[in-house]
């Protein structure tokens, strides 16, 4: 008597796969190719197919999905006329009014790079040596292993250590170039222990609320922030060192593979063309960010970050605008790859 075999069920991960893909728009044939090539069971993925395509919630899925490609062309369509109105380039201005700042850029949702408004900075005078003096004995805290952990950018919690001030200045100017410790805005430093040097910087007048509290990033050269989105404008001043950067436009996001609510999968340094096609086809503005030029940083626009030289950048985010500025709703994280 023969016995008749059941096909192998499909893992979480590849059924996922499928239903994602198709509900995209991929027809059966290519999911079908991909998934065995893949997973190597043909009977499997045969009978997944079937229990998935003929399923309701499927059906519910392709048409959802169908308003997505919607909203794509959508974004399309507003990349396409940015883009005939300068959008492929990174506007620099110099003694830029506060009306403008907001009539154009703030409001427009146009990054721009700013120069002649940090004239009066005593923070301009920064080295590692006077931080040091001023500050030395303070207890700060600084994101440490990150180069152990690919995913440190948003799993931050696991990298927070406190040391002496003086410590974490006595690492920079070893001159080692490395991505595993970095003092980001996660923490009360500046607010805290740092206080004082908040008498160093002179946010904007007419543009950052006077009463705002920055956030100081510092950092050795090699830090990297990998390409992500904040859900509210931002202000970086550059202080020390130099900062390349690129951004990409709030309404490619379909173009960026967001990863981890917001972050990017795509590796805005090296991108990987097989993985990450889409991204060829993204607006990629870039600049070196030197000290004494501040950068806005628009909100839903994405950006990626690594410091050329060891670092100091002053943040803001409160403008002398009602509210004090736009915030997104923070995009969900359920998966990897969203």
């Amino acid at each position: 008597m023969t016995t008749l075999h059941a096909p192998t069920r499909l893992g979480d991960t590849w059924r996922e796969w499928l239903a994602e893909n198709l509900a995209m728009g991929a027809s059966v044939d290519e999911a079908r190719a991909a998934a065995v090539a893949g997973c190597g069971d043909a009977d499997a993925v045969d009978a997944e197919l079937a229990e998935l395509t003929g399923h309701p919630y499927f059906a519910v899925c392709r048409r959802l999905a169908l308003r997505y490609d919607w909203m794509e062309s959508v974004l399309d369509t507003y990349r396409a006329l940015r883009n005939s109105d300068g959008g492929g380039t990174l506007e620099r201005r110099a003694d830029l009014t506060p009306e403008e700042f907001f009539s154009r850029y703030y409001f427009g949702n146009r990054p721009v790079v700013i120069e002649g408004l940090m004239t009066d900075w005593p923070a301009l005078e920064w080295t590692l040596e006077s931080l040091a003096t001023k500050c030395g004995d303070a207890q700060v805290e600084v994101m440490t292993g990150r180069d152990a952990n690919p995913d440190h950018a948003w799993q931050y919690d696991r990298h927070r250590t406190t040391m002496p001030f003086r410590d974490y200045l006595t690492a920079l100017g070893s001159g080692v170039r490395t991505n595993d410790y970095y003092m980001v805005p996660r923490n009360e430093n500046w607010s805290g222990p740092l206080r004082p040097l908040a008498a160093d910087v002179r946010p904007p007048a007419g543009i950052v609320d006077p009463s705002a509290v920055g956030h100081l990033l510092l950092g050795p050269a090699g830090t990297v922030t990998p390409l992500h989105v904040d859900n509210s404008s931002v202000l970086l001043c550059q202080v020390l060192g130099r900062k390349h950067v690129r951004l990409v436009p709030s309404y490619e996001r379909h173009l960026v593979y967001p990863r981890g609510g917001t972050f990017s999968a795509v590796d805005a340094a090296d991108p990987d063309p097989v993985r990450h096609p889409r991204f060829a086809e993204a607006t990629v503005l870039e600049t070196v960010l030197e000290p004494g030029q501040m950068l806005l940083v628009p909100v839903g626009w994405w950006h990626w970050v690594e410091a050329l030289d060891v670092s100091a950048t002053v943040t803001f985010h409160h403008f002398c605008t009602p509210g004090q500025n736009h915030k997104m709703a923070t995009p969900p994280a359920a998966g990897q790859d969203d």
